[in-house]
């Protein structure tokens, strides 16, 4: 099957993003790191939309903690950022606490969550007093135990399973929740209960507003047997949006099997645009009516402060992707492009899905000799027929020469390194944390001087 051409689908981007592309300091970076294919990451932009979260909060007089979900990214700037007061990191895994923890986030600001975390996992959680989002039966028992032997009062949250999803291998059944109120209430378990948490699939705000009222009762109900049950975490989910409206509406309602290499159109995406997004959907929670008063209102009159997990809302804007070109061939009606690394640095790929958002060619040189626009799939360069990073044919303005460099816009929610691999034992591509008009390499703990 030949491809055709989609219509163009550009990335709504931050305005550092596209200034960056345009001076000398991205071939001066493309240098240094060998060539490529490498990250470029924002934390100022990180820290923007921090802010806004925070700023969403207030404007609703909503007491209220974001901790970054880390497994959005592993970059160690953005945990500097969380080191403010409002903000926190969410973990999973000892390596993701160890990271926080020597970034300088205080574990008093961290919560552990996942499920049926390790004993090594627990123990190091409760010697820095992070806040453990807990799983299951056998989960709390194994909390109270390590708590107990270590003289330490175990702060937990227990997370409910939404009545949306009754068959979710996730959190509490109802009958299962309320025996483990009543055993956290019991005399020597060394465990706090500081309130409930839960995590919903998709975008939309509603559900997690009414959901996020349920557990207010939940508080009070725990409160009345003695729990200081006071916070609720209503976890991530918080939308991006990735293009405009327009042009993701025209994309859907025309989309074919013809616009893709091999006719490989993916049957799910990402919703590359939608809305409320960021603090926006924030506001829409909290502004949402729960029982004939907004959810802020009810929270305040409770006493409960609302806890955030975003991950891909926090990079929101705040990373690209570089790619080098090596080669290019004709295929049917279109170009392949094969750049330098993998498909594993797109990550969408891998979930046979698509990144979707136009790849962005910058060329090496400012003088071509042919400035014709050509259509083009683009590959990895890999020995492996399904290593792509972009299996749409889309357009860019002229043909790709080997040394100019596709770039990936706004890639650091997910996409940058959650399925990296050193496949050909080619190694990872490093991220660059560019600072106005300054760049080093993301370092994992704070070597250079404290400012």
């Amino acid at each position: 099957m030949t491809a055709t051409l989609s219509p163009p689908l550009p990335a709504v981007e931050r305005p550092w993003a596209p200034k960056l592309r345009d001076t000398p300091m991205l071939w001066e970076i493309a240098r240094a790191v060998g060539g490529g294919p490498f990250h470029v990451i924002h934390p100022a932009t990180f820290a923007e939309n921090l802010g806004s979260l925070l700023d969403a909060l207030a404007a609703e007089h909503t007491p209220g903690t974001v901790y970054y979900g880390k497994k959005a990214n592993k970059a160690a700037a953005w945990l500097r950022e969380c080191t403010r007061p409002g903000a926190g990191v969410d973990v999973a895994s000892v390596p993701e606490l160890v990271h926080a923890l020597g970034n300088g986030v205080r574990g008093e600001a961290i919560g552990v969550t996942g499920a049926a975390k390790s004993d090594g996992l627990l123990w190091l959680a409760l010697r820095h007093h992070c806040l453990l989002a807990v799983d299951a039966a056998d989960e709390l028992e194994r909390v109270s135990s390590l708590a107990r032997d270590l003289g330490e009062t175990a702060e937990v949250l227990l997370r409910v399973r939404p009545p949306t999803a009754p068959a979710s291998r996730f959190g509490f059944a109802p009958d299962v929740l309320t025996a483990a109120v009543r055993r956290c209430a019991d005399p020597g378990t060394a465990v706090a209960l500081r309130g409930f948490s839960f995590h919903l699939d998709g975008y939309d705000p509603i559900p997690r507003a009414e959901l996020a009222a349920h557990l207010i009762a939940l508080c009070r109900d725990a409160r009345a047997l003695g729990h200081p049950a006071s916070k609720i975490s209503i976890g991530g989910g918080i939308a991006v949006s990735y293009v405009d409206s327009e042009d993701w509406r025209r994309f859907e309602a025309d989309r074919h099997d013809g616009w893709f290499h091999g006719g490989r159109n993916p049957v799910r995406t990402y919703p590359y645009h939608q809305e409320p997004t960021g603090a926006a959907m924030v506001t829409a929670i909290l502004r949402h009516d729960v029982g004939g008063a907004p959810l802020s209102h009810r929270l305040r009159d409770a006493g409960i402060e609302l806890l955030l997990e975003p991950g891909r809302a926090l990079v929101d804007g705040a990373g690209f992707s570089a790619f080098p070109v090596l080669g290019r061939k004709a295929s049917g009606d279109h170009l392949v492009t094969t750049v330098a690394g993998l498909s594993m640095s797109l990550s969408e790929q891998w979930k046979g899905s698509e990144f979707l958002p136009d790849p962005i060619l910058v060329p090496a040189d400012r003088a071509p000799a042919d400035d014709t626009p050509v259509r083009t799939a683009v590959v990895g360069s890999s020995c492996l027929e399904y290593d792509v990073l972009t299996w749409r044919a889309v357009q860019l303005p002229r043909c790709p020469g080997v040394g100019d460099l596709i770039v990936y816009p706004n890639t650091a929610g997910y996409q940058m390194d959650k399925n990296e691999s050193g496949f050909h034992q080619l190694p990872l591509p490093p991220k660059v944390v560019v600072d106005r008009d300054r760049w080093h390499v993301d370092t994992d703990y704070p070597i250079q001087e404290i400012r």
